[in-house]
């Protein structure tokens, strides 16, 4: 097994990654736009792919992921209904996304710089998830 310090970096990539999903199954039914909507489940399916990795070395490391808690799952959908009561426009569901993304990144960079490459496997997984967060913004903008 593991050291805990490999296993809390792998978390943060699962729950990053798994705050994803949550936060776009949160809007993706609101969605107007074909195209937005498709872009949305295309990312939805990147971030399930990256799960699916980070399983697989969790179960390299003899360990079980930390799946998010209820309470934040609930949260995530409260916040989504609050913002979207007033304006559900495709522009504003864009912008939570790229709020939302760019929280992900900021977490996983910080997990990264204090992670410090330790298990290469792990760590190229979180390296492909900052490639897909930062193009998922690029991607959503033209929606803003």
């Amino acid at each position: 097994m593991k050291d805990n310090k490999n296993i809390e970096f792998l978390n943060s990539i699962y729950q990053i990654t798994e705050m994803g999903i949550v936060g776009i199954n949160d809007v993706i039914d609101r969605v107007s736009k074909s195209e937005f909507r498709s872009l949305l489940e295309k990312q939805r399916d990147e971030y399930d792919n990256i799960l699916n990795q980070s399983e697989i070395i969790f179960t390299s490391y003899g360990a079980k992921e930390k799946e998010l808690g209820k309470m934040v799952k609930m949260n995530s959908k409260m916040m989504a209904e609050m913002k979207l009561m007033k304006n559900n426009e495709d522009s504003v569901i864009a912008k939570m996304m790229v709020e939302g993304t760019t929280k992900g990144i900021v977490k996983l960079e910080t997990a990264m710089n204090t992670y410090n490459e330790e298990d290469d496997e792990a760590y190229r997984l979180a390296e492909k998830l900052i490639t897909v967060l930062k193009n998922n913004i690029e991607e959503i903008k033209p929606f803003l």
